[in-house]
């Protein structure tokens, strides 16, 4: 059976020997977005499995080749970067809805990934939607940018960490937003933890992932979003958006999506 480094690798389309290393997280980070959805059809098919498990996430998101929401797809990606020799842990944290003005009422049920890289902290994210960075941000509060956007991380207590994800993507913003808090603090220790975030995500009535299908992902001209009755597409800084049925959905779900 292949570990999963080589799954990982053959799931993003990345050479099976070339070395994983900072100075290309950047061609990683691109590839991953670009192969794994972000989406919950799993979730609201009822088809999740029961336990947060390495065993379990290899299976969905490797060998299924399936998508998964934060607390999926950051942890495989935390395992393929500890399996590469990075020294990385999962942190916690809460969204931010610009629309409310609020941090999410769900609490820290964010996940997303730190690494340390000469004497120096970066967050990762690959489970963030279309917001995703696709470089790693320094905890420094300088400003990175890639072919998604602008990005920057500073230092500031909130009610649910003790720094700030603030994004601001191509086409999309002319000013900075909120991405999320995250406590830098406190790690995750196991995947196993992440049950609780995996129950909150399920169950809480307050959940944007329990009440209707999303499946997103970004792609060499800029990203693809479908939902149970609307499919987007953002090409080359024009939007376009339709209206489908059902039947619509489970086309596109496979021709876009391979779910």
């Amino acid at each position: 059976m292949k570990d999963l480094n080589m799954l990982f690798r053959e799931r993003i389309d990345f050479p099976e020997h070339e070395k994983i290393t900072f100075e290309n997280l950047n061609k990683v980070l691109d590839k991953t977005a670009k192969a794994l959805p972000f989406e919950n059809l799993s979730l609201i098919e009822g088809n999740n499995a029961k336990q947060m498990t390495k065993d379990n996430l290899s299976y969905k998101i490797l060998e299924k080749r399936e998508g998964g929401l934060c607390y999926e797809l950051n942890p495989i990606l935390y395992l393929f970067l500890k399996e590469n020799g990075f020294e990385a842990r999962m942190v916690l944290g809460s969204v931010y809805s610009q629309k409310e003005q609020r941090w999410s009422p769900t609490g820290k049920t964010h996940v997303a990934n730190l690494i340390h890289h000469q004497g120096e902290f970066y967050l990762i994210d690959t489970g963030f939607g279309g917001n995703l960075p696709l470089c790693p941000v320094p905890l420094t509060g300088k400003i990175v940018s890639s072919a998604n956007g602008e990005f920057q991380v500073q230092r500031e207590n909130t009610e649910y960490g003790d720094y700030v994800f603030y994004m601001k993507h191509h086409h999309k913003h002319s000013n900075w937003q909120i991405g999320y808090t995250f406590d830098s603090k406190h790690s995750v220790q196991n995947i196993e933890q992440l049950d609780t975030i995996k129950k909150i995500i399920e169950e809480h009535e307050a959940s944007t992932f329990n009440k209707r299908m999303l499946a997103t992902k970004l792609t060499d001209r800029g990203s693809m979003t479908l939902t149970d009755n609307s499919f987007t597409e953002w090409i080359d800084g024009e939007k376009k958006e339709s209206t489908i049925d059902n039947n619509q959905f489970k086309e596109m779900k496979r021709k876009y999506f391979n779910l």
